[in-house]
């Protein structure tokens, strides 16, 4: 049987990949025939058991601080390099860091905002603009960002991860356009809350329920929900969604 998600020859580097959605989406990706790159910040032990995990062959890991400018800037260099060729970038990595405006000194309020804006959304856009040449070689390709339902309805308790979200919004946006005539697609994913081994904690301790009933289904997403997403945004079958920013929330926020 044919298979409408053939990815094979094609290559992805997948930024965060090393758990939780961005390994999803590594597996997803490996499974229909991607060669994957798998980014990890720190937990090398963590993307090498993924990268052993992936089906076929050609896979490789690299390291990167997204926070740090020239690292991020050098990362799709790597990634084209070791592949062979890149067709596919999923921006998934990001930080969460909890920052009460009201609470906190200028120093630390300006020490977390200033990193959660370096790797949640200068990160990104470093990695892509060294994406784009290799795209571009390849006859076009798909950008995945990985954003958050927090960009629309706000984060009081993390502001800044809020503020960057709804900044790779507008950057997916702006680059839907700008590199449409390059064959080059653009779509940000908005989840909510995810179930992730980063997540579990949360979600299987005391606020778990509340945090489930903000769904009409009584539940947050998975991991495999969001990287079935991403295959079907990066097939080549839907390239009309280009520009998109697609709620995948279990209607747990809604906005129009």
């Amino acid at each position: 049987m044919e298979n409408p998600c053939d990815l094979t020859g094609k290559g992805a580097l997948i930024t965060g990949a090393s758990r939780g959605i961005g390994k999803a989406v590594a597996e997803m990706l490996a499974r229909h025939g991607a060669k994957i790159a798998v980014h990890y910040g720190v937990d090398e032990r963590a993307a090498e058991n993924v990268l052993q995990r992936l089906p076929g062959d050609g896979h490789i890991k690299l390291a990167a601080d997204l926070g740090d400018s020239t690292e991020a800037a050098r990362l799709s260099e790597m990634a084209a390099e070791g592949l062979g060729r890149l067709d596919i970038v999923v921006n998934n990595a990001g930080i969460y860091v909890t920052h009460d405006i009201s609470q906190l000194d200028p120093a630390h309020w300006q020490e977390y905002w200033n990193r959660t804006i370096a790797v949640n959304l200068s990160g990104p856009a470093h990695v892509l603009h060294g994406a784009i040449p290799h795209l571009e070689a390849a006859g076009g390709g798909h950008i995945v960002n990985i954003s958050s339902r927090g960009a629309f309805r706000g984060e009081p308790d993390a502001p800044a991860y809020g503020a960057s979200k709804a900044g790779l919004n507008s950057l997916s946006q702006s680059l839907a356009v700008a590199l449409a005539p390059k064959g080059i697609k653009v779509v940000a994913l908005a989840p909510g809350w995810v179930l992730t081994d980063m997540t579990r904690e949360f979600l299987e301790g005391p606020g778990g329920d509340k945090i489930r009933n903000q769904s009409p289904m009584g539940r947050t997403a998975t991991a495999d929900e969001i990287a079935q997403v991403i295959l079907m945004v990066v097939s080549g079958k839907a390239d009309a969604l280009t520009g998109g920013i697609i709620d995948v929330n279990c209607a747990s926020y809604l906005r129009s």
